[in-house]
């Protein structure tokens, strides 16, 4: 090596550090025989790699003190790989170390082969990581980058969202509530390259009495308490775009006066004699059903044609195969690198109950029950139990015979790739399949093979 990678050796047996460090030379070897030299090193240098006994002072015949180093080696650099060294009767302890996010263990005596490739190993894959890292930072903003999907609907629907954000109609956003419509109209903003900014409205949560002032602003003087020029949202978001979310709330009152402004793209303060042009795009967002609301009479018809010039419809989680599990991972990494723990992951259970629980709140329910899970679970292998779901059971009924074969196989194909968080030789592996016939498989299904891995959450 030209230059030596660091490498700390926490061992409270000073023949044994010396010995390995004799045996790992290529290295630059730091050693630590306490926790408090461990954490100091680690402060001190950033190694990518440690190896770590377990049996530490001052209690060095429990691994209590081993684990704690451990947890604190992590929560200071998660991205580190610890391999642990245990006694020849020590595997229960060294399982729970795997479980706090270590990286490999291996028994005393270490045969220095098997140590050297472990560490070579280790290196290899911190490398991996931080190059992706890299690469992913360097790519260019995508208006998509935080859509996490493999389903072929939503897939189809991340495409026709790049095709119209560069258009300058008008959207209408149709989902449930937590399926992500704001996420998708960012989307559409920041494709459409406009140079103003990105101006949301929830028209539910503000009361009708001071949404049109939200809306169009006001001069000094317009009502009591109005004691300056207030620039209104439409006229904040000039030259950029104007988000009405749950525009099916907005009031009836209120809807001419944005009708109006539609049309001629020009407004009034309250208060105010001179009209303001701007240039502004209109999204919008609901979960209701706006032409039943038509239907009603609490919602004009033309004005939901001037606002639904184009209609993208989100699908629920729950019809979107294969994405809870894969959207699960997603968030798990997400949260478990803010909240400092180290690696952690999802087991088979917790993956069964998280694929069979419906979702009724979508994809903000399941952000907030793996965000819950990566604060609270004691362990770093998360169960059914820590996101608050019933481990699954029973299988879904078989429709018939061609057809459902078909089905089954596409399904088993999205499901595979989202537990596996897109890596296509895991997928392989659940499915019993080779490479080369999974990617036939995904070709059948309409699956290109970077897109299945992520189109990028929502």
């Amino acid at each position: 090596m030209d230059k030596r990678l660091p490498l700390l050796i926490v061992e409270d047996d000073p023949a044994l550090a010396k010995q390995l460090k004799w045996s790992l030379s290529d290295y630059e070897c730091l050693l630590a025989s306490d926790q408090a030299q461990a954490v100091a090193q680690m402060r001190r240098h950033a190694p990518a790699v440690v190896t770590l006994d377990l049996g530490l002072p001052p209690n060095p015949d429990t691994p209590e003190i081993g684990l704690a180093v451990l947890r604190e080696l992590l929560r200071l650099a998660p991205d580190t790989k610890v391999v642990v060294l245990t006694g020849q009767n020590d595997r229960p302890n060294a399982l729970k170390a795997i479980a706090l996010g270590a990286y490999d263990f291996l028994t005393k005596p270490v045969e220095p082969e098997v140590l050297a490739l472990t560490l070579e190993r280790a290196y290899r894959l911190y490398e991996l990581q931080q190059e992706n890292r890299r690469l992913a930072e360097a790519q260019p903003a995508n208006a998509l980058a935080n859509v996490v999907t493999g389903d072929p609907e939503m897939l189809r629907l991340a495409k026709v969202t790049e095709k119209v954000g560069a258009a300058d109609a008008s959207v209408l956003l149709l989902g449930e509530s937590g399926t992500g419509k704001e996420l998708f109209a960012r989307a559409l903003h920041e494709a459409s390259r406009r140079r103003g900014r990105f101006v949301a409205i929830n028209c539910a949560a503000i009361p009708e009495t001071l949404l049109e002032a939200e809306l169009f602003g006001y001069e000094k003087g317009a009502f009591t308490g109005a004691t300056r020029q207030t620039p209104g949202k439409i006229e904040v978001a000039h030259k950029g775009t104007l988000f009405l979310d749950e525009i099916g709330d907005l009031p009836l009152a209120l809807q001419p006066k944005l009708l109006r402004f539609l049309q001629e793209r020009s407004f009034e303060r309250l208060g105010a004699r001179d009209g303001i042009e701007v240039d502004v795009r209109v999204l919008c967002a609901t979960h209701r059903d706006p032409k039943a609301q038509i239907a009603a009479g609490q919602f004009r018809e033309d004005l939901y044609y001037r606002l639904a010039e184009i209609v993208l419809s989100i699908p629920p989680l729950r019809s979107r195969v294969g994405d809870a599990a894969l959207l699960a991972h997603f968030f798990l990494h997400k949260y478990a690198a803010a909240n400092n723990r180290g690696t952690m992951s999802l087991t088979p259970d917790a993956l069964e109950a998280i694929e069979a629980h419906g979702w009724p709140g979508n994809v903000r329910e399941l952000e907030s029950a793996v965000k819950r899970a990566a604060i609270m679970a004691e362990r770093n292998m998360i169960q059914a139990a820590d996101l608050g779901l019933a481990t699954a059971s029973g299988e879904a009924a078989v429709l018939n015979l061609g057809a459902a074969r078909d089905r089954a196989e596409h399904e088993a194909v999205v499901r595979a790739l989202g537990r596996s968080n897109g890596n296509i030789t895991r997928a392989a592996e659940l499915l019993g399949v080779s490479r080369p016939t999974l990617y036939d498989l995904m070709a059948k299904a309409g699956l290109r093979s970077g897109e299945s891995e992520r189109s990028g959450p929502s």
